[in-house]
């Protein structure tokens, strides 16, 4: 079984001695030096995370939940991605093995709460999004304000796609859209009186 050790410089010899208690290879130990505990993205515990999801070990082990987290919704959601990962997680100072029936039980119960807290933002966000309907808001991204004629008269001149696209200073694929959209609306625009044409009869 190998060993992730996230400690601090006082408390890594008592985590060394539990691992060694417990016959586990430690495979690396990462501190944060100089770096805010209240901060969610720190260096070493971002290189946790990334060593986690490849799999690189098979414990975490912490000497207190603060020195994973400051908040409740952070440790919430890093334990909840430790538990999807098939991770165990041990904490020294609150005395939480994942793999006793305690810490399973606390296991299920933060991934309870884990997903109850994503269920809320994205209500919130549905919620949100309707009131901005209702009120006239617009939602997303401001459309492009380009001048249509004055690109399709450049592009006849035998500019290229590129040029365009630097020229009105947007992407290739704004400038492609724009092109298509109104040879669509030329297309359309000359089969209209053919439709709307009454078929002659014969006297």
């Amino acid at each position: 079984m190998l060993w992730w050790l996230l400690a601090e410089s006082r408390t890594k010899p008592i985590l060394r001695q539990l691992a060694e208690q417990g016959g586990w290879e430690v495979t690396e130990t990462y501190i944060d030096y100089g770096v805010s505990g209240t901060r969610a993205r720190r260096p070493a515990l971002d290189k946790l995370m990334a060593d986690a999801s490849r799999h690189r070990f098979d414990v975490v082990a912490v000497a207190g939940f603060d020195r994973m987290a400051r908040s409740v919704r952070h440790l919430l959601e890093t334990l909840d991605e430790l538990h999807r990962l098939g991770i165990e997680f041990v904490s020294l100072r609150e005395n939480i093995d994942s793999a006793a029936p305690l810490g399973r039980a606390i296991f299920i119960i933060v991934g309870a709460v884990a997903e109850l807290e994503r269920s809320l933002i994205v209500e919130r966000v549905r919620a949100g999004m309707r009131r901005a309907r209702l009120e006239g808001r617009h939602i997303g991204r401001r459309p492009l304000e380009l001048d249509h004629a004055a690109i399709v008269r450049d592009r006849q001149l035998g500019r290229s796609l590129g040029e365009l696209a630097k020229t009105y200073r947007v992407s290739r694929t704004s400038i492609r859209r724009v092109l298509e959209g109104v040879t669509k609306g030329a297309v359309q625009a000359s089969s209209q009186p053919q439709q709307n044409r009454r078929p002659e009869t014969a006297a």
